[in-house]
C-alpha cells in the first residue's frame, strides 16, 4: 500500500492537503469516545478554531454503517481514532472528502479509494502510536502553534497504555510536552493518599485489595505505614524504604505479577494549574465518556476551569461501577481450556465492558495466552457490544477470531490482534457464542497438532 513511504512524509502532505480540501467547506469532526479520542478532539478543536474554520464535532462509541451513510456528502469528513476498519462503508456513502487519522488495524485486502486520505502506521512501519500521537503531529504540521498541546497527546497515549513502547514518534512528542516523567510503581493516582489509590486500583488490579478497604488497612499497617494527621502520603511522597516494601506485599498477593509489571514510568503534567498524574487524567476523562458525559469530557480535556468539579463526581461514580462490575464478571464468568466467555447481558453498562476486559487481562487471574472474550447488552441499540483481550502478548489473535466469526453472524468489527471489539445484533447472541466456541476449538486443535 504505502510501506515505502515514511509516517513522518505521510503526516505532511496530508495536512498540506487538508489545508487546500478545507478552504471552502464545512469540516465535519468524529471522534471516538475513549481518552485518546477525547484528547485527538481536544486537539483539533484547537487547530481549527486557531484557523478560524468552521467545523462540527461528534463524538462516537462505534463508527455504523447507518452512520457513515447519514453523512453529508459535501462536507470534508474527518474522523479520529476510528474510520480504519469502515472504509468499505466509507467508500460506499459517497462522501467527497474524507480524511481518517487513526492507529487501529485495516482488514486485510481493503482497497482504500482515492477519495479518503488516511494516516496510520499500520500501513507504513507499524510503530505503536495512539490516535491522539497522530493527531498532535498532523496539528502540528497546520500551525507550528500547536505544539502547545503535545500534553494532550500524551493523555491519549496512556489512555491506550502505549507508554510501556515508548517508539521515535512518542519520544518526539514527549519531548515536546514538558512532561515530567518519574519511576515508581504503577497505582493511579499517585498525587492522591495511597490508601484511595490501593482501593480503586483496578489497573492493576490486587485480589483482596481492590476495592476492599479493610484489606488496603491490613495491607498499610503490616507494611508500617501510618496516617500522618489523619491523612496517608501520597505514592510519590512514599520514601525508598517505603515503597519497596509496599511492591513486595502487593506482589505477594498477586503472585504472577512480575517487577515489570507494577514498577513503571509516572507521567506528571500540568493540569488546571496543577501537577497531575496523567493516567488519572486519563481515568477522568475515560470515565466522564463511558458514563455518557461526552461534553464534559471534552470540556475537561479543555481545561475549563467549571468541569472540574462535575468531572470528579463522574470519575467516582465510574470507580464505583468498575468495583461493581469486576465483582459481577467474578461470579457469573465461564472457565474453558484456553480462554473465558463472561456474557453480562444487561448486569454491566456496554460501556464499561471493555475496560472490565482488559483489568481482568491484566491481573494476576489468568496465565498467559488466555483469551478473555466478554459481552454486554446495549438495551438502546438492542445489540451487543463484545470485547476480546488476550492476556499477555503471546496466544491468539483475538481480533482474527472475532472476523471469522463476524462473516457468519454480521456486525461491525475493531481493534488490534490482541484487543478487539465488535457490535452484534441481540438475536445472534446465542449463535455467536456458539460459533465462538466452535472458533476456539480449532484453534486448540492446530496449537495441539
Amino acid at each position: 500500500m504505502l510501506k515505502e513511504e515514511k509516517i513522518e512524509d505521510r503526516i505532511k502532505s496530508i495536512a498540506k492537503l487538508f489545508l487546500e480540501k478545507s478552504k471552502n467547506k464545512k469540516i465535519n469532526v468524529i471522534s471516538h469516545f475513549d481518552t485518546d479520542g477525547i484528547s485527538s478532539a481536544t486537539i483539533m478543536i484547537h487547530a481549527l478554531k486557531d484557523l478560524d474554520k468552521e467545523f462540527k464535532i461528534t463524538i462516537l462509541k462505534n463508527l455504523e454503517k447507518e452512520f457513515i451513510k447519514s453523512l453529508p456528502k459535501n462536507d470534508l469528513i474527518l474522523f479520529l481514532d476510528l474510520g480504519s476498519g469502515s472504509i468499505n462503508n466509507i467508500k460506499d456513502s459517497e462522501i467527497k472528502d474524507v480524511f481518517i487519522i487513526d492507529h487501529h488495524e485495516i482488514p486485510e485486502n481493503t482497497q482504500i479509494p482515492p477519495q479518503v486520505k488516511i494516516i496510520n502506521p499500520e500501513l507504513h512501519d507499524k510503530q505503536k502510536i495512539s490516535g491522539s500521537g497522530l493527531t498532535y503531529l498532523f496539528a502540528k504540521e497546520l500551525s507550528k502553534k500547536n505544539k502547545k498541546y503535545a500534553k494532550l497527546a500524551i493523555l491519549g497515549m496512556v489512555g491506550d497504555t502505549l507508554e510501556k513502547e515508548i517508539g521515535n514518534l512518542n519520544h518526539d512528542i514527549l519531548k515536546d510536552s514538558e512532561i515530567q516523567k518519574k519511576r515508581g510503581l504503577l497505582i493511579y493516582p499517585s498525587t492522591r493518599p495511597i490508601n484511595r489509590a490501593l482501593e480503586y486500583s483496578s489497573n492493576p488490579f490486587i485480589p483482596g485489595i481492590t476495592g476492599n478497604t479493610k484489606g488496603v488497612l491490613e495491607l498499610l499497617r503490616e507494611i508500617g505505614i501510618k496516617p500522618e494527621n489523619g491523612k496517608y502520603k501520597s505514592l510519590i511522597e512514599l520514601n525508598k524504604e517505603e515503597m519497596k516494601k509496599l511492591v513486595t506485599a502487593i506482589m505477594l498477593r498477586n503472585p504472577q505479577s512480575k517487577d515489570k509489571e507494577i514498577i513503571g514510568d509516572i507521567f506528571l503534567l500540568k493540569f488546571f494549574n496543577q501537577l497531575e498524574d496523567a493516567r488519572e487524567l486519563s481515568a477522568i476523562i475515560n470515565a466522564c465518556s463511558r458514563l455518557g458525559y461526552t461534553t464534559t469530557a471534552l470540556k475537561f480535556c479543555m481545561e475549563i476551569q467549571n468541569s472540574k468539579k462535575e468531572a470528579g463526581i463522574i470519575h467516582t461514580k465510574y470507580k464505583q461501577h468498575l468495583i461493581s462490575g469486576l465483582k459481577i464478571a467474578s461470579e457469573i464468568k465461564k472457565e474453558y481450556e484456553s480462554f473465558v466467555i463472561i456474557n453480562a447481558q444487561d448486569k454491566i453498562k456496554d460501556t464499561l465492558i471493555g475496560t472490565i476486559t482488559s483489568i481482568l487481562s491484566k491481573s494476576s487471574l489468568y496465565k498467559e495466552g488466555t483469551a478473555i472474550i466478554s459481552m454486554a447488552l446495549n438495551e438502546t441499540k438492542n445489540k451487543i457490544k463484545v470485547s476480546a483481550r488476550n492476556v499477555g502478548e503471546k496466544g491468539r489473535n483475538v481480533r482474527e477470531i472475532l472476523e471469522n466469526i463476524i462473516k457468519k453472524t454480521g456486525g461491525e468489527i475493531g481493534g488490534h490482534k490482541f484487543a478487539a471489539g465488535c457490535l452484534i445484533d441481540k438475536e445472534k447472541e446465542n449463535e455467536f457464542i456458539e460459533t465462538l466456541k466452535k472458533q476456539f476449538e480449532i484453534e486448540v486443535i492446530k496449537i495441539q497438532s
